[in-house]
This record gives C-alpha cells, structure tokens and sequence, in this order.
C-alpha cells in the first residue's frame, strides 16, 4: 500500500493495511504485489500528478497487478481516475472502510467485475470501463472500525479520531473529499490508547482533518481539551502527541494542558496553520482568525510550554491577488513568530472551490511566487538553524525510531524529541525507546546529533531537564 497526504490520510491508510494483514494478506514489493492499493491526496494540482504518476509506474513495473485507489483524489474525480490504464478500483472517502472487502473480493476473483457480487447495489455507483468506482456525497462508508493502534513499522503511529471539516476555507477542496465533521466517540478513543500501551505503545500521535473540531458533534459535546486530559489521567500513555490544530481550537483549556503536562507526557509541539499574515488576504481565504489571534495563540502556548516548544505552520504563498505588501505583512509576521519549521506551499487553484475562479481573475505571477517561497523558504531554513542550535547541551526526552539499513553501518541511530526535532545518535539503539537525549551539537546539513541515556519510569512535570518551562539561555526567539 502506498500512502500520499496527511497524517490522518496515513493513518486511514495505517487502517486498512492493518484490516488486510489481520485478513491474512502480506505485504509485498511493487513488482511482486496482486493488488496495489493507492492512498491519494487532492489538496493540490501536484498531489494529484504524484497520485498519476504512481498509477503509472504500478502499471510499468507490475502490469497484471490490480490497482486499488482511494483517497480524497478518488473521492473528488473518481472517472478521470477510472479512465486511467491498469486502474481496477476507484474508492472515495465515502467507501473507504470498504477497502478490505474490495481488496479482497479482487483477489478472489481475479477481475474488478466481481466486486458486485460483495459489495450491495446500492453502492456500486459507476461501472466505468475496466474500472469499477464507489464514491458519493452521504459519507456512509467513510470509517474504518476495529483497527488496534499499535507500534509496528511507525514507532509512533496515527490515531485518527476525527473527520471532515466543515470551515469552508475558500482555497480548500476538504470538505468536498471528507464531508462533514465527524467523531470517533471518547469510549473509543481511550480504548485505542490503553490497547497501544498494552502493546507496549510508548508514542500516540493522535490527529484529524480538522482535530480542534473533536467532540462538537457528539451527543455529550466533548471538547478535544476534556479528551486529552482524560488520557493523561486515565492511562498510562508514556506520550501524547497533538498533531495540527487550527488556531482558533487552541481553547484556553488545550493551552494549559500544554503548562500542566508538556515536556513529561505531553510533547512540546504545536502546529498551528497560519496561510497568510496579512489581514486582507485571511479575509479572502475566509480563515476564522486575524494576525494578531494568531500572535496571541503562540504566546500563549511559549508562556505555557516554555522556549524549547515547537511551533510549527502551514503558509501558502500566490493566493489569488496576493499583493506584494500582502507578501511582507506575511513575511515580517513569520519573522518575529518562534516558529521552529514551516510547511510551504504555492496556492494551486482546486477546481469546486472558490478560490478556483479567485484564481481566474486575480492570478499572481508564477515569478512572484517563486521569489516569495524562495524568501521564506531561505527564513525557514535560519529560524530552524537558530532552534537547533539553542539546543545545543540541552537535554530533551525523545523516542528511538526504526533505524536504517545505512544509519546502522554508520553505529548509529534515528530518535525524536518531545519538541520534534529528528536527531541522530552516535550509538545503536532498538526502535521505541524511551531517552534522554543530550543535544550535542548540530552538524552542517542541520542534523541535530545527541546522546542518551535510558528514559527508565515516566517523567513528571516536575523532572529536573525536562519541566515544561525550562529555560534556555538567550534563547534567540525570547523578547
């Protein structure tokens, strides 16, 4: 299975390979495979080339494999998909719990015309072709049950608890490719965690299309705030992970978790989705938050979290009659934020949305945003440069990853900080450690090197080099 896109599209994908295997599937290389299941991403023009592009290659390097494709490319233009050679299945979000089931009708039966015979009526939406196709708007068969999160080949796997969204933000195709949004009920969710620390779990990042939405459509209208500590009081997870948050759901409550838990059980990572400085063009991307909202989250969660936080964004540069002033207020905003790593994309127009036709009538030269990602690309790169380097004789927790056929020649290992900082180890450890990691310096290709020591039982807020508001000397982003 080949997984394109979000984390919570990796985690959907995490899913359904997870339902094959318990079905009795293995996994194979591309060029061995029966059925090669495609996971798509659509929010731009180039993640659907990439999605093409791999249909292609399937089709060179294993032409009688059956092609399986699923995604929010599938769910926004199932027939231009199904037009492609070697595609034997087309399956939207809406039907994608029903991966499984078509995967395994294929194997059995050898021909993509046998899906109708497992799959009801009702659903089999379109025969186009070779290629049969399950997509529609209700979302019925958008949730895959039953999958126990576990430590496997992600040391730190995905817990997608929620679906959808519903912000409408005009250069976005989500709402049309995962509907509205949707729940997975508490009882669950904290079932999934105590069956991951059963099975010796130690890092859950837990995440959603929309994930400050959690909650809002249950009966009981949880908050994701209430959820999270209820994890961190009611099981022993060894770390929670928040994956992005939209500034916005950064309640008051979801902050002082960040005060009352971050750098013991609770990384010190923040990913707030910013797009744009400027004032004006939020406006015109209809985003629910002003600059200086948006200012005030980050404080908040730096006074919280302490200076060894990561804050992470998304920014879009060429939004349809993005000026150059507009560029600057963006610019001159990121300059004085601590964000640790950025996220950057060109605007690519998504036809269904808005900012499609935006697009049509107030384009900004491909020059003027290649200048612009190449400015804040180069931004970036120095405030990263900066973190890391604060860094340096600093002791952080982190997490042993799966090491490299490459990295273990070397006697070396891959690990993860609380505050997501990929480093590499001068020694070889086994994957899903729990460490402390003294930051010893950081090599020219902006590796962060460290060494460690066993993390032994959980840490509290309290742990001497790890409280969640430990200073670091004339750290470069404190005013």
């Amino acid at each position: 299975m080949e997984n394109f896109g979000c984390r919570a599209a990796r985690a959907d994908g995490e899913a359904v390979s997870a339902r094959l295997r318990a079905d009795g599937l293995t996994e194979r290389s591309l060029p061995e495979a029966d059925v090669v299941v495609l996971n798509t991403c659509s929010v731009t023009a180039e993640a659907d080339r990439d999605a093409r592009a791999f249909v292609r290659k399937t089709r060179r390097l294993n032409p009688e494999a059956k092609i399986v494709v699923t995604g929010c490319y599938a769910q926004r233009a199932p027939a231009e998909i199904a037009a492609l050679d070697g595609v034997s299945a087309v399956v939207g979000n809406s039907h994608k719990g029903m991966v499984p089931e078509i995967v395994q009708g294929l194997i059995r039966g050898g021909d993509s015309q046998t899906n109708a015979a497992f799959i009801p009526a009702s659903d089999l939406l379109l025969n186009s072709g070779a290629a049969r196709v399950w997509a529609d708007d209700r979302f019925a068969h958008s949730h895959i049950e039953g999958v126990q999160v576990v430590p496997g080949l992600q040391t730190r796997p995905n817990l997608k608890i929620q679906e959808g969204c519903g912000n409408r933000c005009t250069f976005c195709i989500i709402p049309t490719t995962r509907g509205a949004s949707r729940s997975l009920p508490c009882a669950k969710v904290l079932a999934q965690v105590r069956g991951f620390v059963a099975a010796d779990g130690k890092e859950l990042v837990i995440s959603g299309i929309n994930l400050g939405r959690w909650g809002h459509d249950l009966p009981e209208k949880h908050t994701l705030a209430g959820l999270v500590r209820e994890i961190l009081t009611e099981t022993q997870l060894a770390r929670l992970r928040l994956s992005s948050i939209e500034p916005m759901d950064w309640t008051p409550e979801l902050i002082g978790l960040m005060r009352d838990f971050g750098g013991s059980r609770l990384a010190r990572h923040a990913h707030l989705p910013l797009q744009s400085g400027s004032d004006a063009v939020l406006r015109r991307m209809h985003r629910r938050y002003r600059p200086w909202h948006y200012e005030h989250k980050v404080a908040a969660l730096l006074d919280a979290a302490g200076p060894a936080l990561a804050v992470g964004a998304d920014v879009m540069t060429g939004f349809p009659g993005e000026s150059d002033a507009e560029f600057r207020e963006t610019y001159d905003l990121i300059a004085r934020l601590p964000f640790t790593y950025l996220h950057l994309f060109p605007f690519s127009p998504r036809p269904g949305t808005r900012g499609w036709e935006m697009h049509r009538q107030t384009p900004v030269a491909a020059q003027a945003v290649a200048e612009r990602m190449a400015a804040l690309r180069d931004l970036a790169a120095e405030k990263s440069r900066r973190f890391r380097t604060s860094l340096i004789g600093r002791e952080l927790p982190g997490i042993t990853l799966h090491t490299t056929p490459a990295l273990v020649a070397q006697g070396r290992s891959p690990a993860l900080t609380d505050n997501y900082l990929p480093v590499e180890l001068r020694e070889t450890w086994p994957a899903n450690q729990l460490v402390r990691l003294h930051v010893t310096g950081v090599a020219s290709a902006g590796v962060v090197e460290a060494a460690t020591k066993t993390w032994g039982a959980v840490a509290g807020p309290g742990d001497p080099g790890i409280h969640s508001n430990d200073n670091i000397p004339n750290h470069p982003y404190r005013t």
